[in-house]
């Protein structure tokens, strides 16, 4: 990485992310900028052709750091554009989900999230891609949790009430589905309620659904939920206890084909994909560098 004084970093900020309380986060980072000796850019997303313009300025700028500013769809979008490169992504907080964000222990506050982007360390981390044009960084799943992302974008409401509200309307509306399930050494049919493809451990809102994941270990878990249990859903919100293996199963994997009886709700990383009854899966091993917190102390690399 060239010397501090030479870092050119491009944040590409979504106008729309986020509740009424959210951040304004460009004159929070010009403010916090304005002392230091690094370069700083913005691009601001339109909604039109944003996968094509964000490829187009990268290119164009050159930064040594790119922070992708709103939720889980615009770090998505963002991510895509950096596969395989040398380029490291930042995250600032600025979507009602912050999945990402949640799984990279980023804080809540503007500065100390900025203090990391600055002096973070660079870790690349796995990403799943999803039947040959998507790419999944945290979890994707088809069921309850897909059928609570499509209504909960459908509302004007945000925040943990609102979506305790959805969540409570879904979970009374519950419907068990059949699933064909190929993956390495494994295939069976099953009966679920949800399966999540979980490279990550927890969804935005903090409930752990997959407590041995890790986002860089080379392989992505299955998380069937074959019984829908109060007890099981406490521990994914107050606890990293493990599940019941009658109630929830969890295999990993390094690929998945998953077949469904009849098409059913499906998201990736936050973003309600539609109704759908296939997906195929597969791991690229640290095809992400981000950039988190460094623990250590030690120097950035």
């Amino acid at each position: 990485m060239p010397p501090s004084s030479t870092v050119n970093i491009l944040f590409i900020v979504n106008p729309v992310s986020g509740g009424k309380n959210k951040t304004k986060w460009e004159p929070v980072i010009r403010d916090y900028f304005k002392s230091l000796p690094e370069s700083i850019d913005f691009f601001i997303l339109t909604g039109t052709n944003d996968a094509k313009s964000i490829k187009d300025v990268i290119k164009k700028k050159a930064p040594q750091k790119v922070v992708a500013v709103g939720g889980d769809g615009t770090v998505s979008l963002v991510a895509k554009q950096l596969l395989s490169s040398s380029v490291p992504m930042g995250i600032l907080r600025g979507g009602s989900a912050n999945g990402m964000a949640t799984e990279l222990n980023i804080p809540d506050d503007p500065k100390s999230q900025l203090d990391i982007i600055v002096n973070g360390k660079i870790s690349a981390c796995d990403v799943i891609k999803i039947s040959e044009k998507d790419i999944c960084l945290h979890l994707s799943d088809f069921g309850l949790n897909a059928r609570i992302v499509k209504y909960f974008d459908k509302s004007s409401f945000r925040g943990m009430w609102a979506y305790g509200r959805v969540f409570i309307k879904i979970l009374l509306q519950r419907k068990l589905f059949d699933a064909h399930i190929i993956a390495d050494n494994l295939d069976f049919k099953i009966h679920a309620y949800m399966i999540v493809i979980a490279n990550a451990t927890k969804y935005g809102t903090g409930a752990v659904i997959n407590p041995d994941g890790n986002i860089d270990d080379g392989k992505f878990e299955l998380v069937v939920v074959r019984k829908i249990s109060l007890v099981e859903f406490l521990k994914m919100f107050i606890s990293s206890q493990p599940f019941n293996p009658k109630k929830v199963e969890i295999f990993q994997t390094t690929h998945a084909e998953i077949t469904i009886e009849k098409p059913i709700h499906f998201q990736i990383d936050g973003e309600y994909k539609g109704k759908i009854n296939e997906v195929k899966a597969a791991i690229l091993p640290c095809a992400l560098n981000v950039i988190v917190e460094n623990l250590e102390g030690a120097d950035q690399k």
